[in-house]
């Protein structure tokens, strides 16, 4: 039997849409924003046990950190580059890093909320006191003067910077202290002070009514769930690392480089050595972003902007923990 022809009133429709209209497609850099957001979402139910909402505030500071780490570095030699082709969404280069700035604002505000007026309270109604250096007792001082003497100090190296000494390199994702100093025969001087990796992030505080006994016996291991944050107990301390100096005072600060790997496997005549050097190279890639405490004021900032070649748009001041490694 003959095939049946359709009849021109049958025949199906021709689809009228445009494949090329960028309104159909979703930017990738945006949406995983929305993503890290959801998590954050985790941090922001009150369903959810105390600790675990912590941990998920964690969770999305440290998922930006990858974020910056790999795909705002590659936005931004993208823009370096002059790179001219737009993704199916239409967003430039420069387009998609302004729209992530404008969305970061929101989210990092929201983030610093939820630890400020939220968590932390809660964490305190349950017992667990994160105290600042400026609230302790002098009792608690003095332990924790002492245990800066003893597990702290050996493992600080200050660094100074001015006109004969060059800015010092900081490593990706390093936990610093902008320090300022008043020397008597040269005046305002600069310093960074690297908290180093092998130290805990909080340290455990005795009740002052035990503080002296844990120095008599010589225990730095405390059973008690107060906490101090270690870059404000180096900060207290920092005459012992400037002696003759006067500390005038000292800022926590971090910096977030371009990590992401670059390997031209048709060049590589040995790909593991090649992958072992790029790694070794993670932590000299260029400056993609400096987070810095709110108290830091604008002098200070713009001494580490201009060392450390940064734009404006690249500064993140923070109301929250730097880091987040608790």
């Amino acid at each position: 039997m003959p095939a049946q022809r359709m009849s021109p009133s049958h025949q199906p429709a021709r689809s009228t849409v445009d494949l090329d209209d960028p309104s159909l497609y979703i930017n990738r850099e945006l949406s995983w924003l929305q993503f890290n957001w959801r998590v954050l979402e985790e941090a922001l139910d009150e369903r959810r046990p105390l600790l675990e909402r912590v941990k998920f505030l964690a969770i999305f500071a440290t998922n930006l950190d990858e974020f910056f780490m790999i795909r705002v570095s590659g936005l931004r030699r993208q823009v370096t580059g002059g790179v001219l082709e737009v993704p199916p969404d239409g967003m430039t280069p420069s387009e998609q890093l302004a729209a992530m700035h404008r969305t970061l604002t929101v989210h990092l505000a929201r983030q610093a909320a939820c630890w400020q007026q939220d968590l932390l309270p809660k964490l305190q109604q349950a017992g667990i006191r994160l105290q600042h250096y400026r609230d302790i007792q002098p009792p608690q001082r003095a332990f924790l003067r002492w245990y800066f003497e003893r597990e702290i100090l050996p493992v600080l190296t200050p660094l100074a910077f001015d006109p004969t000494h060059p800015f010092p390199h900081i490593s990706n994702l390093s936990f610093n202290l902008a320090v300022v100093v008043n020397d008597p025969q040269r005046g305002e001087r600069f310093a960074r002070v690297k908290v180093e990796d092998v130290l805990p992030r909080l340290v455990r505080l005795p009740d002052e009514d035990y503080a002296e006994q844990y120095m008599q016996r010589g225990l730095t291991e405390v059973l008690a769930n107060t906490f101090v944050w270690m870059e404000e107990i180096i900060a207290a301390h920092l005459d012992m690392l400037f002696p003759g100096l006067t500390v005038a005072a000292a800022y926590p600060f971090r910096v977030t480089r371009d990590v992401d790997l670059e390997i031209k496997d048709d060049e590589a005549s040995d790909l593991l050595t090649d992958m072992e050097e790029q790694v070794g190279m993670r932590h000299f890639g260029s400056v993609i972003r400096l987070e810095v405490d709110q108290t830091m004021p604008d002098t200070v900032r713009e001494v580490l902007t201009r060392n450390l070649d940064l734009a404006p748009s690249l500064v993140y001041t923070v109301d929250s923990p730097l880091g987040w490694l608790i």
